[in-house]
């Protein structure tokens, strides 16, 4: 089996320094769609360098990290990159995230799931600086063909929606160049930019970064229902559900309550097919 639990549940963790200034911070921000309307005092929060404060979603791209393809490269994972799915995606904050700095970032596979025919690999990092931690985080990766040696199946983390109307209902436009202007905060695949590579892959045109879906919804939760206050975040998380392609918009249903947000995202254009499910945003 080219997924080797043991051993890759066993391997040292691996570390290395990353680091980020307030440029890094605006650029994946300007990807998420901030910064519009320009001069909007809500927007320049995300914008300005003198107002600026940091989407806790910011986490997943700081300092470029070792991302999920170098958690794919750990002892005992020999896999096909074309099997490969992101499935889902959590942080846990454990202070609001400075503009800039400089953190070491340890990251480890925490756990090897067996689904039958696919196989689930949980991708720990955690990241810490002078003042101690900052955020932990896990990536959650579907690898097709991978399953059926009789593992453990893991838990299960669909959410019950509450029986109501949503408390809040936003749209977001996804601008035709969101993917170009996203991937510059590190993620390079080709399916987000080129049309010829996205047809190999299957699809008619590139389709957006996950991430950045993941990080506009939480940008959409912190405005409408935190007062913009994005250091009441405790907690993130999302499974992946669909894809999105530049030029269309989010709908984005919210439910709030007792220091949670539930949300679901769908694609407007495709009669609202799902994005995002299972989304919780906890918070003070």
């Amino acid at each position: 089996m080219p997924i080797d639990a043991a051993k890759a549940l066993a391997a040292e963790p691996r570390s290395a320094e990353i680091a980020w200034d307030h440029k890094d911070v605006q650029l994946y921000h300007l990807g998420l769609g901030a910064g519009s309307p320009a001069t909007d005092p809500a927007e320049l929060r995300y914008t300005l360098e003198s107002r600026l404060h940091v989407l806790p979603s910011f986490a997943t791209v700081a300092g470029a990290g070792m991302g999920v393809v170098g958690g794919l490269s750990a002892p005992g994972i020999d896999i096909d990159l074309a099997a490969v799915l992101h499935g889902g995606q959590s942080i846990t904050l454990h202070r609001p995230l400075p503009t800039g700095g400089r953190a070491v970032s340890t990251s480890r596979v925490a756990a090897v799931y067996d689904k039958g025919k696919a196989a689930v690999l949980v991708l720990r990092s955690e990241a810490a600086d002078d003042e101690g931690p900052l955020w932990s985080s896990d990536a959650q990766i579907f690898v097709r063909g991978e399953g059926g040696w009789g593992g453990d199946r893991g838990p299960s983390e669909r959410l019950e929606l509450p029986d109501r109307a949503p408390d809040r209902t936003v749209e977001r436009a996804v601008r035709e160049d969101q993917a170009l202007l996203y991937r510059l905060s590190g993620d390079w695949n080709p399916l987000h930019a080129d049309p010829d590579f996205a047809k190999l892959a299957g699809f008619d045109r590139p389709i957006l970064h996950g991430l950045c879906t993941y990080g506009m919804t939480l940008k959409a939760v912190a405005d409408t229902v935190l007062d913009g206050d994005v250091a009441r975040v405790r907690s993130y998380r999302t499974r992946f559900a669909g894809v999105v392609f530049p030029g269309e918009t989010l709908h984005i249903r919210m439910w709030a309550g007792d220091g949670r947000v539930q949300a679901t995202v769908t694609a407007v254009e495709r009669d609202d097919a799902p994005v995002l499910a299972d989304t919780l945003v906890t918070h003070s």
